[in-house]
């Protein structure tokens, strides 16, 4: 049975006169009454939009484009935009305006400084999955893998007016929370459960919403939700990652019935790729952590299309996503594109026009 997904993505709300972020959420949420799914962030520079969950990819794209139409077009009601980007290029960001909060006003107590950052966006993919069990094991799956994932979906390379030298700054801005980045790899459910009373313990947690690892059993639904990619900057480049995710997530699940608990990758093998994959998108190389050998990024892509493929097909997906991920290794990802935006003029307001055509294109 194909697994029902379920979708978030986050946007950031822009002055298109000044191309600065703007701390105006809540005026564009007021506009959106009636919309599909659109809620506040922990910012107030940021929205979020969700989808119904949906078995198929073509639904799920269709819901995307008509979210994105529609905060786009409450936004502009307020002569404000919307941008699919991971972090804010423009604008005083640091530190951000929380949202009127008691949970996010409690974090700021808690993170203090770490928050100075936070107004990161990304895709979450929230993937159907029997119990929270097999979620833990379908993560220590996932691990291997989640670098690539990174690599396809960077889409945050210049931060508060500057270049940052990255393909994704908002994994390595997030990566320094205590508990973000790759899971670790869990033997056992025993094992995950004493990792979660350790980590209560210790006083990192503001609640079991922040257990914040890029792959983890979702705290309220029957998923495992994966949030390691940048909110791509199209739709097109979204459903190639929702559409690999579930397929990694299918595949793990096979090989868990077979008693496979994943490959015990260590953790600072696989925080090692992520600093290459955020680093260098597709245009570098990435370390494929089943053998430790550094290839070409578009390769690694390649060997993960290979190691889904039976999934991809058994869902439907096979042709779409095989099309998809080679126009986006041709074309490059959405950090690609904002850099050769900058390059025209050298104008960072010229990145954030092309990023507000490209979020509703």
């Amino acid at each position: 049975m194909v697994p029902l997904i379920g979708i978030e993505e986050e946007y950031l709300v822009v002055d298109p006169r000044t191309r600065h972020v703007a701390p105006r959420a809540a005026d564009v949420l007021a506009a959106a009454t009636g919309m599909l799914d659109v809620v506040h962030e922990i910012t107030r520079f940021q929205v979020e939009a969700r989808t119904p969950p949906s078995a198929d990819l073509s639904e799920l794209g269709s819901q995307l484009r008509a979210v994105r139409k529609e905060v786009s077009g409450a936004a502009r009601s307020c002569g404000l935009a919307v941008v699919a980007c991971g972090m804010p290029v423009l604008g005083d960001v640091m530190p951000p305006p929380l949202t009127d909060d008691d949970r996010y006003l409690r974090g700021r107590v808690l993170y203090r400084g770490l928050q100075d950052e936070l107004t990161i966006c990304a895709l979450h993919v929230h993937v159907d999955v029997p119990d929270p069990e097999q979620a833990v094991y379908v993560g220590n799956h996932l691990r291997p893998w989640l670098p690539t994932l990174i690599a396809l979906a960077a889409n945050s390379p210049f931060f508060a007016g500057r270049d940052t030298g990255y393909a994704s700054w908002r994994v390595m801005s997030w990566g320094r929370w205590p508990v973000s980045g790759a899971p670790p790899y869990f033997p056992s459910y025993e094992t995950y459960e004493l990792a979660l009373r350790s980590l209560a313990e210790s006083g990192v947690l503001l609640d079991p919403k922040s257990v914040y690892w890029d792959s983890r059993p979702s705290p309220s639904l029957p998923t495992v939700e994966i949030r390691v990619a940048d909110v791509p900057l199209d739709v097109a480049d979204s459903l190639i990652l929702i559409g690999l995710t579930r397929a990694l997530v299918m595949t793990a699940l096979r090989a868990v019935a077979r008693g496979d608990r994943g490959l015990p990758v260590p953790s600072e093998v696989v925080r090692a790729a992520y600093w290459r994959a955020a680093r260098d998108g597709l245009r570098g190389d990435s370390l494929d952590l089943r053998d430790g050998t550094l290839v070409p990024a578009a390769v690694m892509a390649g060997r993960l299309l290979e190691h889904v493929r039976p999934a991809l097909s058994e869902a439907g997906d096979l042709t779409y996503i095989q099309e998809g991920l080679e126009r986006l290794l041709r074309e490059g990802s959405g950090a690609v594109r904002q850099r050769r935006a900058y390059a025209r003029d050298n104008d960072l307001a010229e990145v954030v026009d092309d990023l507000i055509e490209a979020t509703v294109a």
